[in-house]
């Protein structure tokens, strides 16, 4: 019963979607109140059910229910408790209905939370809301039902793909989806404005808080992601260049670039068709991440379908939502007033050379996905484009734009003193030029421009740091002052500082990682010693003992410095015997942000094991910057402007009027 009730909820949640994509447009119309607020009860209700079935999905999976052929395919009965409940969206079907539970709760926080928004408005962007859901709901339930029943239950499940169960999969795929599903509402801000042809300062208002949501959640799902792949695949790398971690970056940059000319539509009433044409392109990009991992045009670690029916059917959603509003904005856009004027040199100026490279590395990423793919399509050749055309083609964009990225908080609106800016930031750039230095001084070999990129890192982190010092007055004022001062800046500033500082963290550990990354790779016995980067690793045992539903092989390392012990490291190798298939489990001993890190490879003759040994220095650096990017996000979320929304314009017509 439960799965029929968990199927029965999804198609009253289409059904609610139907209505919620209709109505609400009709009262607009209309200038009915009545029937505009019915995308409010609708939005709500349609959480509910969707809420629902996906609970319903989850309470098969705890009880073991394999007469459920989703069940059946990717649990297990011995499974921990955890891995159970991760195996719900740790497939296609279960991942599809996460994916549109997610879609339904954005909706409605729209739907709860939206009382300061004028009620066509509302109603424009909740209908847009209920199209999408609308769409999604009938892929699930004729392409993708996760509740079929089986007509011959079996007694046992296949398990979980072994490299899926791991903490990280009930981290990942809900961080990355409240992503990338978050800026749908985004696009249907922008639909809905493009609909009533009216766009101004308050708009971007009530739109960068929840850009700003999905582009902190996303911002961490791709750091975690990293990270999971750092420690579960056992190559001991952190970035793949894997054109579905590319499908993640690219609505990331175009968010980022959203966030940032949301900001100049909101202060300077400017950039205002540039600013919907992110919103659409942004969301967009999240739907072409969905199509590849669906679709079945990829064979990737993170890729769940293989059937041509699905992907078919998503690449319509695609045509539909991505042509439809594009079509719209270019009927629409030429009628929307362009705001205010600035000079080049302006923290506006600024603002536009951040989205400019933003978006053209978003480009040069978008390209070097999908062209192997469309070339394939067209003659049939299959080529690869992999980590050294990313690096040409990526790097050096990044490279003017974290420069120029100290500057621009410090850049006055309208217009600014770029002589003045300049010479505020010469203690940053002072302590640029001794980092540079300093590394060149105390490293050999590596990339002779690594230095230099060490230098760039730390001068956007000092470069947050002057701009908050130049704020609170630090060296103007007493200290008490200097205080006061910084408790009463707006907490966007910090959180703006705090994002800039965290990519120049992130730099730094990118930079020292690739460069001065040592490696050994060979086979030992018990008692046999690798020498790496200043460490001795001793391998103690082999051991064998048996998991809640695998067989591990578990090796001992001591690890010592000098003669001195500092730490054990135990790394194994699973075997799961309902999938026949084995993972690694690498082991991280950390020190500082520097790591090391084991991984076993195939047993030898005699005892002995293959082993990979990696010391990776400042590497945590790699994920400390996104969890500070982050926090600034956080920071400017919680900022009282964003909280008590726009201000109402003075003089509204009835439809305009707040919703009630």
């Amino acid at each position: 019963m439960i799965a029929e009730a968990g199927h029965y909820a999804l198609v009253l949640a289409l059904a609610l979607a139907l209505i919620q994509s209709t109505v609400p447009i009709v009262g607009a119309r209309l200038r009915d109140p009545a029937l505009m607020n019915v995308a409010r009860s609708t939005a709500l209700a349609q959480l509910l059910f969707a809420g629902l079935s996906f609970l319903a999905l989850t309470t098969l999976y705890v009880t073991s229910d394999f007469s459920v052929a989703n069940v059946f395919e990717n649990s297990h009965s011995a499974k921990p408790l955890l891995y159970k409940i991760t195996g719900v969206w740790g497939n296609h079907e279960g991942s599809m209905l996460l994916w549109v539970s997610i879609l339904a709760l954005f909706g409605g926080l729209v739907a709860a939370f939206g009382n300061n928004l004028p009620l066509s408005l509302r109603a424009h962007v909740l209908a847009v809301q209920g199209w999408i859901a609308a769409a999604f709901y009938l892929f699930i339930l004729m392409t993708s039902n996760p509740f079929l029943r089986l007509a011959q239950p079996p007694l046992e499940g296949r398990d979980l793909n072994p490299v899926l169960q791991d903490i990280g999969l009930a981290v990942h795929p809900p961080m990355l989806y409240l992503g990338y599903v978050g800026f749908s509402i985004a696009f249907s801000f922008a639909v809905a404005a493009l609909i009533e042809g009216r766009i101004d300062a308050a708009w971007a208002r009530w739109v960068r808080p929840w850009t700003l949501v999905a582009w902190i959640f996303l911002t961490l799902g791709i750091a975690m992601g990293s990270y999971w792949a750092y420690y579960e695949l056992g190559w001991g790398g952190w970035w793949f260049w894997d054109p579905v971690e590319n499908a993640s970056l690219m609505p990331w940059l175009s968010g980022t670039a959203l966030l940032h000319s949301a900001v100049v539509m909101e202060k300077r009433n400017a950039l205002k068709v540039w600013t919907i044409l992110l919103a659409i392109l942004t969301f967009s990009l999240s739907l072409l991440g969905t199509f590849l991992v669906r679709s079945g045009v990829l064979t990737s670690v993170h890729a769940f379908a293989t059937d041509p029916t699905r992907g078919v059917f998503i690449l319509l959603i695609l045509c539909v939502f991505i042509g439809g509003s594009l079509t719209l904005y270019m009927w629409r856009a030429s009628s929307l007033k362009q705001g205010g004027l600035f000079a080049p040199i302006s923290r506006e100026g600024a603002l536009v050379l951040n989205n400019l490279f933003l978006t053209t590395a978003c480009a040069t990423v978008f390209i070097g996905t999908l062209y192997p793919l469309a070339l394939e399509m067209l003659t049939g050749e299959k080529i690869s484009v992999g980590a050294p055309f990313f690096n040409l083609t990526f790097g050096p964009l990044f490279v003017p734009l974290l420069l120029a990225m100290p500057f621009g908080p410090l850049l006055a609106w309208k217009r600014g003193d770029l002589r003045g800016v300049t010479q505020r930031l010469m203690a940053a750039g002072i302590a640029a030029l001794l980092a540079v230095a300093l590394v060149w001084a105390w490293t050999t070999g590596g990339a002779a421009l690594a230095p230099l990129a060490i230098g760039l890192g730390v001068f956007v982190i000092a470069g947050s740091i002057v701009d908050m010092a130049e704020r609170t007055m630090l060296f103007r004022l007493p200290f008490g002052g200097a205080f006061r001062r910084a408790r009463g800046l707006p907490r966007a500033a910090w959180g703006t500082a705090f994002a800039h500082a965290g990519i120049g963290v992130a730099l730094i550990g990118i930079v020292c990682e690739s460069t001065w990354n040592t490696e050994y790779i060979g086979t030992m016995k018990p008692n046999d010693v690798a020498r790496l980067a200043g460490y001795e690793l001793t391998l103690k045992d082999v051991t064998q003992r048996q998991g809640p539903n695998f067989r591990e092989s578990l090796a001992r390392f001591k690890v010592t410095r000098g003669g001195d012990e500092i730490g054990e490291m135990t790394p194994s190798k699973r075997n799961f015997t309902a999938r026949q298939s084995s993972t690694t489990e690498a082991a991280l001993l950390s020190r500082g942000a520097s790591q090391l890190y084991i991984s076993l490879g195939e047993e030898a003759a005699g005892g002995a094991v293959a082993v990979r040994m990696y010391h990776k220095p400042l590497v945590l650096m790699i994920w400390w910057g996104p969890v500070l990017m982050a926090f600034g996000g956080l920071l400017s979320l919680s900022d009282r402007r964003l909280r008590v929304g726009a201000p109402k314009p003075a003089k509204a017509s009835r439809a305009l009027q707040p919703a009630e």
